[in-house]
């Protein structure tokens, strides 16, 4: 029997981290086991057994917020869900380790993707504001159709809904299909992206992407595209019901990463739905 690959998980006190503990101790990913367990200093869950904080049964992986003593215990693969700084101040100490580093930590900035990609020249890197198959899949799909449609005069608008407690707007995921869209069409995302509309705006420009975030209850992660013209509206949409969904994409992730040549990759290589390169 193979031993099981030993994981770092970085940000193990939030919900995404919690949710991949649990799919860890239920034998979901029989490959990978628990090695290490991360949180920034003002975790209320520090000291904690990872897997009774998570409700999955004592693992015997305290969460800590050491994370150069959690890579000092030599892990194989680390995965994170943790803040924008967090990752950011880990993309060196992963480098040095050589240790092959998953993120999906969401809202991250220049800085922090200049840091994730910095550390990728040293490591494999899987970076993805959304693990899922069905979100990567609507990726593909969103850019396949803003190509065909690119010229014939359709509206592009990005809809997401997520929980009350989300902290960043847009999300991760509607910024990579606002990516795909833009890059089917022709156009520079930065150059064309509208977040929300106030006010006496004026009519709508042909060359415009919006984005609209909306908070509430305990939505795990509705994400649209509208393709809209005079005449039909062509809708492409995703609904994630669990936040087991994401998790699995991240372990499917972290199964595959190791051994890869350094250089930043999206789930779309794990997924093989393109043939390599970055997200």
């Amino acid at each position: 029997m193979n031993t099981p690959r030993r994981i770092l998980l970085i940000g193990a006190g939030g919900r995404m981290g919690q949710a991949i503990v649990r799919l860890l101790a239920n034998g979901s990913c029989p490959g990978l086991q628990l090695a290490a367990a991360i949180d920034g200093p003002g975790c209320p869950l520090l000291g904690r057994d990872a897997g009774t904080a998570a409700g999955a049964g004592e693992l015997g992986v305290p969460i800590r917020a050491d994370l150069a003593a959690a890579l000092a215990g030599h892990p194989e693969v680390a995965v994170d869900f943790s803040s924008p700084a967090a990752t950011t101040a880990a993309a060196s100490p992963m480098a040095s380790a050589g240790v092959p580093w998953v993120v999906g930590t969401t809202g991250l900035d220049d800085t922090a993707r200049a840091a994730v990609t910095c550390a990728a020249k040293s490591i494999p890197v899987v970076l993805s504001a959304n693990m899922s198959l069905g979100i990567n899949l609507l990726t593909a799909l969103v850019a396949q159709a803003a190509r065909t449609l690119a010229g014939c005069g359709y509206d592009c608008e990005i809809i997401e809904r997520h929980h009350r407690r989300k902290k960043d707007a847009p999300s991760g995921t509607a910024l990579e299909l606002g990516a795909a869209a833009a890059q089917g069409l022709g156009w520079n995302l930065r150059e064309t992206a509208i977040h929300g509309r106030a006010g006496l705006t004026g009519p709508r420009p042909d060359k415009q992407i919006g984005f609209h975030a909306v908070r509430g209850g305990d939505f795990v992660g509705d994400h649209t595209v509208l393709f809209a013209a005079d005449g039909e509206c062509l809708e492409l949409g995703h609904r994630a019901t669990s936040r087991e969904t994401f998790a699995l994409g991240a372990l499917r992730a972290a199964a595959w990463l190791p051994g890869r040549a350094p250089g930043l990759y999206g789930m779309r290589d794990v997924l093989g739905l393109q043939p390599g390169g970055a997200p």
